[in-house]
């Protein structure tokens, strides 16, 4: 590159790091790890976790060198950017309660005809089982993971191991196919 790495421009530094180059790899690292550690401590209060989430900040940054668009910030910005998200889809996680799919199965068969729906007497929430046991049973367990353990598209794509845009389409298509069944029985 001519200039020695620590003197190299962040945009150009970010730019070879797309290329696989082991010494601009760790030049990146280490001019850019104290601030992106940094975001993710302030916003986790775990160190360990922090590590693994400054990892994958590192990680995007390398998938994604090709999208940075210098007109919208300072690498600096942008990396710290990923950080914060990906530390808050940590935070989220934590939060969620993990659900074996053994039990995930029993779930969605909770939302057909069990003792169950005794202790749910709302009629709507009867319509809305009734609704989600009539889907295919990817997009009932989509559905059920997102609206009723909270979880998001992409937590429900690793989850399930399948691409992100599979698990949004399945929350999506679940969702108006529910709707749509909801509003045929109330013009019955």
């Amino acid at each position: 590159m001519g200039l020695p790495l620590e003197r190299v421009p962040d945009e150009a530094l970010l730019s070879g790091l797309a290329t696989g180059d082991p010494e601009i790899a760790v030049a990146f690292v280490r001019r850019f790890q104290r601030s992106v550690y940094g975001v993710a401590v302030a916003v986790l209060g775990d160190p360990r976790l922090a590590e693994d989430v400054a990892q994958q900040t590192f990680e995007r940054a390398w998938r994604h060198a090709q999208v940075y668009d210098g007109r919208r910030g300072s690498v600096r910005t942008w990396l710290t950017a990923i950080a914060h998200n990906l530390a808050i889809d940590a935070v989220r996680a934590r939060r969620a309660t993990p659900v074996a799919p053994e039990d995930l199965e029993a779930l969605v068969g909770i939302v057909s005809e069990t003792p169950e729906r005794h202790a749910l007497a709302d009629d709507a929430a009867e319509r809305v089982r009734r609704a989600v046991a009539a889907l295919p049973r990817e997009q009932a367990r989509a559905l059920v993971m997102a609206g009723i353990y909270g979880m998001t598209a992409r937590e429900v794509a690793a989850f399930e191991g399948v691409p992100l845009g599979t698990a949004k389409t399945r929350i999506r298509t679940g969702t108006i196919k529910v709707r749509a069944l909801l509003e045929s029985e109330e013009t019955r």
